[in-house]
């Protein structure tokens, strides 16, 4: 007598609950670190719909093999669990998502240091939610069962699966992107938040950023040092900071005249900071714009960056150790060069590991690690600060408690009721980054230290400030002053005023363009080389002012550098802005 297999689709129907079982079972994995992130506020909805959407491909070999439903799910359930122990656990640990960043950090760190990780952070609550993560796991396991289809049908819902989850949007993308390289890399980008495509996107473009700034490194290596370098505080204790602010428009700072209290703690510092009134930065992206500010390379020669010492080389051949405390993305394709910077340092902490830069990711993470440098035994000591200052998504840049401005007070009329919100999280953005320049400030004047703190932003950001400019944040094409009036002050210790000239009452409203910072920072520093040129420099008798250009200086077409003073900023409301 034959034996035949119970089947659980009935003439009533299809097993429609089976098949919730699996796809629960499934998107356990990637979901519960998603759900996590969206409860905690922690960054947007595309990573929870797209870990949602992947995790239907694990639905396709259950229906072409009904039989072996248990094993299948068991042997991929066992590798889902293990990538999601860690994107859990990293999450547990950093309130961020697992990124190829983090793939960077634990091949940068050493058995030692892991030790310490772990003892830092060891919860037993930890060991208890890993413990509940699996046996919920176990759980559903239990719960599946075969779903069957007609042979036929099973086929199709299978490849009807797959192409729906992999097949159209990739081709999607390869038929709307330039090249295939792009391509790729968006799709990789929609599959990343589910596991265990996490670790291996994460691996493959770590491998791959690497690659190219091992290039760049080896690249660096080989430019020749400054001519003929003097340092006026040779053999002297010194320890000079840099401060490098991201998205913040001085327009929208109290310090500079905004009529909000954006700024209250730097307000209070002011007798004490060279405040420059005048500065602009180049090009309004992080990247493009610091390749000039750390290096020789400005709008009239852009690839001196590839040529020439970035200011890590050059304090480290006037004889200092050098320190890169970044709370900026460290491994994804347009922050390489950033780490390129860092990587020539002779100390790096990386603690900005999101997948997304649009999460929530504070830079008061920066003080701990920066005491920690400042405390070094170095007599001689360069200490590098990148904070992720008012970069969009601005509500993600600030704690609960700075959440100040949240009404029309101190608003102008042309901010639209819909944009009300995003214009008050930017200000409040502001506030906290006033907390932590000024701790910045702090904490180093509390060292006693010999030198001085220079604060400055890659670029600014137009957040509705512009009258009749309704796209939030830069575009080059279409530039306003926003884009591009910056944060510029400096700081010296009562040691460094005593041996130092200091008086920079004249020098205050000079119009400046960041490119030219390293000349600034030499002069400032007590350096001096047969590259340096005086005239470049913002505090030197033998200023010389120029054209504040600004653009995209590979751009074919005529007049692609236009001359800053050109554009006409007003405020939303139509009116005149005074810059400062």
């Amino acid at each position: 007598m034959a034996m035949f297999k119970r089947s659980t689709t009935t003439a009533k129907g299809f097993d429609w609950a089976g098949l919730g079982w699996l796809f629960l079972f499934f998107w356990y994995f990637s979901g519960i670190t998603q759900l996590l992130i969206q409860l905690t506020g922690t960054s947007g909805f595309s990573g929870f719909r797209q870990a949602f959407f992947m995790s239907a491909l694990w639905l396709a070999p259950m229906l072409l093999f009904p039989r072996r439903t248990r094993l299948l799910a068991a042997l991929i359930g066992v590798v889902l669990w293990a990538c999601s122990m860690a994107s859990l656990g990293y999450f547990f640990i950093y309130q961020q998502e697992f990124s190829q960043s983090v793939i960077f950090i634990m091949f940068e760190s050493n058995i030692s240091e892991a030790g310490e990780y772990a003892t830092q952070y060891f919860a037993w609550w930890i060991v208890l939610a890993f413990i509940a993560h699996t046996a919920f796991a176990v759980f559903l396991w239990t719960r599946l069962r075969p779903v069957y289809l007609p042979r036929g049908q099973s086929i199709v819902a299978a490849v009807a699966i797959v192409l729906a989850v992999v097949g159209y949007p990739l081709v999607k993308q390869i038929a709307t992107s330039e090249t295939m390289e792009l391509a790729i890399d968006r799709f990789e980008t929609r599959i990343e938040p589910a596991v265990p495509w996490q670790m291996i996107v994460a691996y493959r473009r770590y491998t791959e950023q690497l690659d190219n700034m091992q290039g760049m490194l080896t690249s660096a290596s080989q430019i020749p040092p400054l001519k003929n370098l003097k340092d006026s505080m040779a053999g002297q204790p010194s320890t000079l900071v840099l401060v490098i602010g991201e998205s913040t428009n001085r327009q929208r700072m109290s310090l500079y005249g905004y009529p909000r209290n954006t700024t209250p703690e730097l307000d209070k510092l002011r007798d004490q900071l060279a405040v420059f009134d005048n500065v602009i930065t180049p090009r309004p992206y992080t990247i493009e714009a610091l390749q000039q500010v750390l290096t020789f390379a400005d709008e009239e020669n852009p690839d001196l960056y590839l040529k020439t010492p970035s200011i890590v080389s050059v304090m480290k051949q006037a004889g200092y150790k050098t320190f890169w405390i970044t709370n900026q993305q460290t491994m994804t394709k347009r922050n390489t060069m950033l780490t390129t910077f860092s990587e020539q340092a002779d100390e790096q902490v990386y603690l900005n590991n999101n997948r997304n830069q649009n999460a929530r990711q504070y830079d008061g993470d920066v003080l701990a690690p920066f005491s920690k440098a400042l405390a070094d035994t170095a007599e001689r000591k360069f200490i590098v600060v990148h904070l992720l200052g008012t970069h969009m998504s601005y509500q993600y840049r600030y704690p609960q408690t700075f959440d100040k401005f949240t009404d029309r007070q101190g608003v102008p009329a042309g901010v639209s009721d819909a944009q009300l919100p995003t214009y008050n999280s930017y200000d409040n953005a502001v506030l906290y980054n006033d907390f932590v320049v000024s701790s910045l400030i702090k904490d180093y004047a509390k060292t006693d230290p010999n030198g001085f703190l220079l604060y400055l932003s890659d670029h600014g950001e137009d957040v509705f400030d512009s009258a009749g400019h309704d796209t939030l944040g830069r575009n080059e094409g279409k530039p306003t002053a926003p884009m591009y009036t910056i944060p510029f002050m400096a700081y010296a210790s009562p040691k460094w005023r005593e041996s130092h000239d200091w008086s920079f009452a004249g020098d205050l409203q000079r119009p400046y363009s960041s490119s030219q910072l390293i000349h600034t920072w030499a002069d400032m520093a007590g350096l001096s080389f047969d590259e340096l040129d005086h005239s470049k420099s913002l505090v030197s008798d033998s200023f010389k002012p120029r054209p504040l250009l600004i653009g995209n200086p590979y751009e074919t077409k005529q007049k692609a550098l236009i001359d800053f003073s050109l554009i006409k900023p007003k405020k939303a409301d139509g009116s005149e802005v005074v810059l400062k």
